[in-house]
């Protein structure tokens, strides 16, 4: 009996090595096309190892394209969206978790029924919306849509409904405003989920191309996957010139989630205890 969980745990760890290893090939042969010379790409069989090892394609990245205007861009439309996601969630979360007012489970069911809505039906509307503001070609026009968040909303007030109500009476009783409440003792205790939902929104801002496509149309505004599209467009023979591209664009996600991986683990896992 006791060979059983042994054996049932060495055959877990292997399957989870073996998916491991096929989920990463695809990023090592990036790694290694961007370190190849043009012509070492059609070497067969395939070379893992550069030889020799070339940074010609990162040097060509930046001199043949923008891409550095692209790379800024995309840092400040991300966390642009990112600030303005967590911070009008947060508090629209509160007020639905601990602010208790006629009708507030109808109007948060209506609010969560728009999570059905596909995002490119709004599009257009927004487009519209944005035009006639005068705000096409700017990157408030890319931030603005970003007010509203059901999803962040949600995953905001469903950790906040796990928090004592106890916390804020007593801070009530002592005189405290709901602002004072919000600042001091809810968000504190949802950092957590704050520190998930903020390296969710990063994400899906960083590799959002649609939006930004349709609102930005001065070369000069870009954002990094519009970059890489047309980047793929000039220069879509040279593969190490693309996997350069692309290897560049992953690496501030994959920074943000080795910093906050704890708290992104730990937000997910407390986010839906309580309905």
């Amino acid at each position: 009996m006791s060979r059983r969980p042994f054996v049932r745990k060495t055959l877990f760890y292997v399957l989870a090595s073996v998916i491991a290893f096929f989920n990463l090939v695809p990023f090592f042969w990036m790694v290694s096309s961007s370190l190849k010379e043009r012509g070492a790409l059609l070497v067969l069989p395939v070379e893992w190892i550069p030889n020799p090892v070339s940074l010609d394609a990162y040097r060509r990245l930046f001199s043949l394209f923008p891409f550095g205007r692209a790379i800024f861009n995309s840092i400040f439309v991300a966390c642009g969206t990112t600030a303005i996601v967590v911070i009008s969630a947060s508090m629209a979360a509160y007020v639905f978790a601990k602010i208790s007012f006629r009708g507030r489970e109808v109007l948060f069911t209506l609010f969560l029924s728009t999570m059905m809505i596909p995002g490119q039906v709004t599009m257009i509307p927004n487009f519209l919306v944005l035009r006639s503001l005068g705000l096409l070609n700017s990157f408030l026009g890319v931030l603005a849509p970003s007010i509203f968040n059901a999803f962040a909303v949600f995953l905001l007030r469903q950790n906040m409904r796990t928090i004592p109500d106890a916390f804020s009476e007593a801070a009530i009783i002592d005189g405290a405003s709901y602002a004072t409440i919000f600042l001091k003792i809810i968000a504190p205790l949802s950092k957590p989920v704050l520190a998930a939902l903020t390296v969710i929104t990063f994400m899906g801002a960083w590799n959002d191309y649609l939006w930004p496509l349709i609102v930005l149309t001065d070369r000069t505004k870009m954002t990094l996957p519009v970059g890489l599209s047309l980047l793929n467009t000039q220069y879509g023979n040279q593969y190490n010139l693309l996997m350069a591209g692309g290897l560049i664009s992953m690496l501030p996600i994959l920074v943000l989630y080795f910093l906050a991986q704890k708290q992104f683990q730990h937000g997910l896992s407390i986010g839906g205890i309580k309905g």
